[in-house]
């Protein structure tokens, strides 16, 4: 037989070989379009990251090292020569650390109450556990401020500008960082060894502290980082509370910025604080990861067990953490906001009424506005209807790539990199990207865009994208990864599977996500105190302006406000838990 015909019997000839060619050179192209939309999809959010957060904190960091171009540490054994601040750094510490003990002590109950027992009224009691968590820090500060006033209903604690105060209202905003974290682990926890220790003989104490709790660690370490870096960067409550006698880094370098203009000197402890947040995000980072590997060895999901407080199905660990949450809820949580509604409804000159939401429409007790109280929560909603947009597509963007699991292990350290890239902004000081904002962007490296109207609600972005992408993340994760490969082998391209594998899972978070970014660009203080122009205040910003200025109609007016603004943000989050269609909170 010829050449020819041994080819032809074979499948060896040309066209053969040409068919493979072919579909080598398909499966190239594929790849490479591939590769082509991924850097488009990561490109984009890094960009985002590096021009509206990496260069605004670059350049607070260059101010902290660099004098005339050169390295210069002087500023350094400068600040650190004072003795205020040490006590700044020491009382950040403390109020951190003593405010995530709390919270962890009362949030383990109540994730046990609200996530491994059924009740009636469990899903509603969820919903209002996490209402504080997105609350404005500026209404919690008057919040606490108006119940432990000599006046108010705890005025006889003594706490009115106290540490003791200032850690009760970091506890108020971390509790249900701590009840979501764990309680969603422990949900998932198989409870069939703590089961079996009790046939053994174990009575229930030793049997949750040999067991459970030994596998509720990793959840307990990440929510216990989270809530440090919330409380150690908390600046709101903090300088309603507190003031300059119990000042932290925070608000210290809102004061060396705004009143003493030295920005040296803010530089530093922004350096200070970025090193110190840097590595609770690693400790944090490390416990989520410990914590995703024990979900991947739980046991399938049971029923919760009826809540049973009396007769023979009553556990002991049910009454023990009914009463602490119930005591939480009502002291802790729901004091501070009735005494705020009431104190809204009394009139200044005397009596009760709706008069202080009546002066809404003006600028207050002798023009202590510029814009009426109205006036600014349209600013505060456009606003922050742009900064959703914004964090929406950035967050959503991050959350996608981060979702891929890549088989090389180098590509594996790349997407955990980015992923630890866009966690940076939710640990570090809102006032550090407001003030970094106002240094960096004054027109040196580029066009002056401090009076941009864009300025508020791309800063407001910056700070709500980490919480977009917590949410939607583990939803993109739960995607099984071969409804990726099987769309592939189908012949579906990268912008197929996008479409219809990976949207419409993560169209079950977008609501959620959307509501967490609006209720955060909504009630955001740190960073638009910077930004905000006099003309075009923001609801927070007004607040703080109202509480600080004398006479009964301004702080009547600023309860008003705070209730209008709390009562935004909480018809927001309720929405959100509407069209959420079952997403969780995620990695809060």
């Amino acid at each position: 037989m010829s050449a020819e015909g041994v080819a032809a019997a074979t499948g060896t000839g040309t066209g053969a070989g040409a068919a493979v060619r072919l579909r080598g050179a398909a499966t190239r192209r594929g790849r490479a379009a591939r590769v082509v939309v991924w850097a488009l999809l990561a490109g984009l959010p890094l960009a985002f990251l590096v021009v509206f957060f990496g260069l605004p904190v670059g350049v607070i960091l260059g101010r902290g090292f660099v004098t005339d171009g050169a390295l210069d540490l002087s500023g350094f054994a400068e600040v650190f020569g004072r003795s205020r601040t040490w006590r700044v750094v020491g009382l950040t510490l403390a109020q951190a650390s003593v405010g995530t003990a709390i919270a962890v002590v009362l949030g383990v109950p109540g994730a046990y109450l609200l996530y491994r027992t059924a009740f009636r009224g469990r899903a509603l009691l969820r919903g209002l556990v996490v209402v504080p968590f997105v609350l404005p820090t500026v209404v919690v500060g008057v919040a606490f401020r108006s119940v432990l006033a000599p006046s108010g209903p705890l005025g006889f604690l003594g706490w009115d500008e106290s540490f003791a105060g200032i850690v009760a209202a970091l506890v108020f905003f971390n509790y249900a960082v701590v009840v979501r974290t764990v309680g969603a682990f422990w949900a998932d926890l198989d409870p069939r060894a703590e089961q079996a220790a009790r046939a053994l003989g174990a009575p229930p104490w030793r049997a949750f502290a040999s067991v459970t709790l030994p596998a509720l660690t990793p959840a307990i370490a990440s929510a216990a980082a989270v809530v440090f870096l919330f409380c150690a960067t908390a600046f709101g409550v903090v300088l309603v509370l507190g003031g300059l006698r119990y000042g932290t880094v925070e608000t210290e370098i809102w004061v060396l910025t705004t009143q003493m203009l030295d920005l040296r000197s803010a530089a530093v402890l922004s350096v200070v604080q970025l090193a110190v947040i840097a590595t609770v995000l690693a400790l944090a980072g490390r416990a989520r990861s410990r914590r995703e590997r024990a979900l991947g060895r739980t046991g399938p999901r049971r029923e919760a067990p009826r809540l049973a407080l009396r007769g023979p199905l009553a556990r002991r660990a049910d009454p023990l953490a009914a009463a602490v949450t119930a005591v939480v809820v009502v002291g802790l949580l729901g004091l501070p906001l009735g005494t705020v509604l009431v104190r809204s409804l009394h009139e200044p000159g005397g009596g009760w009424g709706l008069a202080n939401y009546a002066n809404l429409g003006t600028t207050g007790g002798r023009n202590a506005l510029s814009v009426t109280v109205w006036d600014a929560a349209a600013t505060s909603v456009r606003t922050a209807v742009d900064a959703t947009v914004l964090a929406v597509l950035v967050g959503g963007l991050v959350a996608l790539v981060v979702s891929r699991r890549p088989r090389g292990r180098g590509a594996r350290r790349a997407v955990r990199a980015f992923d630890a890239a866009f966690m940076l902004p939710l640990g570090v000081s809102a006032v550090t990207v407001g003030f970094g904002f106002l240094v960096a962007l004054d027109g040196g490296l580029g066009p002056d865009l401090r009076s941009s109207p864009l300025l508020i609600p791309v800063a407001q972005a910056v700070v709500a994208t980490p919480l977009v992408v917590r949410t939607v993340l583990p939803v993109l994760r739960a995607i099984d990864s071969r409804l990726h490969d099987a769309a592939a082998v189908l012949g579906a391209g990268p912008w197929r599977v996008l479409a219809f594998v990976d949207w419409p899972v993560a169209a079950r978070s977008l609501g959620l996500a959307v509501g967490l970014a609006f209720a955060v660009s909504l009630g955001e203080f740190g960073a638009t105190s910077f930004l905000a122009r006099p003309d075009r205040p923001t609801l927070p910003v007004v607040i703080f302006r109202l509480i600080g200025r004398p006479g009964a109609e301004n702080l009547g007016m600023a309860f008003a406000a705070c209730v209008l603004l709390g009562l935004l943000t909480a018809s927001v989050m309720a929405v959100a838990e509407r069209l959420r269609s079952g997403a969780g909170y995620g990695e809060i």
